[in-house]
């Protein structure tokens, strides 16, 4: 278990400089970017984007989480690409600027969890990541869970290493609901012509920062909330019935099929999740470890569920552990 300390000279950016940063130096890099969107063989735009430098030998796939989209993810991508890494990352289809999957835009679903696994493979193709580079994922949350079924179903994939933070390997259910949370969303997808709200859910609104589940990081937390009230195009609300299901599903298989993780793989567990399942996470990598002896778990002390969002003491320690864990991995 990691205790967070403070970090002096920490090479990203701090809580003490993030307001000047976000507005100057980052912006001036985000302006930089290359983007657009692209088809999929579904049809289905998806919005990417990227920084690559000729100087740079190693390249990073970002895989954010539901309800997240690239531009929240600008302070992370400045600081990676600071760091000799090129950067490429997409909004998932139904969320972010790429294409909404319903007539209710804020509804949050997917129709087969597979869809997600197909928009990597063809972004992978699109970026151009080849097995002879050095090419490694960082993914949050759903993206974790997408991350990980991708290596699982995706022999030929050309990445050397895996970071995932706070991964949806299960969801934080009831003792109650957790053998049935999965059949009942099956259920009431059945039951809804159209998709609709899981039960407990609803569309977006502003949450505030006092008693918030995601970071005890007042000035991150505020600025993303800031930057949804500006552009409400990016917002999404409250996951469907279908997006429950598929999600607890593939989240399941992320455990099921633990051998097919041919790759190191980092998991940075956030100790005080409310969001997803700590002891889901556990069972996962402590069943990869007896198959994959060169992955291994870090605990966050004091974490709340977005690690890459979180006070500097905790952000400092999750990139240098996911940048060392790369590292370490990389082409002799």
């Amino acid at each position: 278990m990691t205790e967070p300390s403070p970090s002096l000279n920490a090479p990203y950016t701090q809580e003490s400089n993030f307001e000047q940063a976000i507005h100057s130096t980052i912006a001036q890099f985000w302006q930089q970017r290359e983007h657009g969107h692209t088809k999929t063989k579904d049809k289905v735009s998806l919005h990417w984007v990227k920084w690559h430098n000729p100087d740079h030998n190693k390249n990073l796939l970002v895989v954010n989480g539901r309800i997240e989209c690239a531009e929240k993810y600008q302070e992370l991508f400045y600081d990676l690409y600071q760091q000799g890494f090129n950067i490429y990352s997409y909004d998932h289809r139904g969320q972010g600027i790429s294409d909404r999957l319903t007539d209710n835009k804020d509804i949050g679903h997917v129709g087969e969890f597979e869809d997600y696994l197909q928009d990597v493979r063809h972004l992978v193709k699109l970026f151009g990541l080849s097995s002879e580079t050095d090419n490694y994922i960082l993914a949050h949350s759903m993206g974790g869970c997408i991350a990980t079924r991708y290596v699982q179903t995706t022999p030929n994939h050309p990445f050397k290493a895996l970071s995932v933070s706070a991964p949806m390997y299960g969801v934080n259910l009831s003792p109650l609901m957790k053998p049935v949370a999965m059949m009942i969303a099956q259920l009431l997808t059945a039951f809804h012509a159209k998709p609709a709200y899981a039960p407990g859910h609803k569309p977006y609104y502003r949450k505030p920062f006092e008693g918030n589940y995601l970071s005890s990081c007042e000035i991150r937390y505020c600025w993303f909330r800031d930057l949804y009230e500006q552009k409400p195009e990016i917002r999404i609300g409250g996951p469907s019935t279908r997006w429950v299901w598929q999600g607890l599903m593939a989240a399941k298989q992320c455990i099921q099929q633990t051998r097919q993780v041919k790759i190191p793989l980092l998991l940075m567990q956030a100790e005080a999740d409310e969001i997803v399942s700590n002891q889901a996470q556990n069972q996962f990598i402590n069943k990869l470890m007896k198959t994959n002896s060169a992955s291994r778990l870090e605990v966050l002390t004091g974490s709340r569920h977005e690690l890459l969002f979180e006070r500097d003491t905790i952000r400092n320690l999750t990139l240098d552990a996911t940048i060392k864990f790369f590292n370490q991995h990389a082409s002799e």
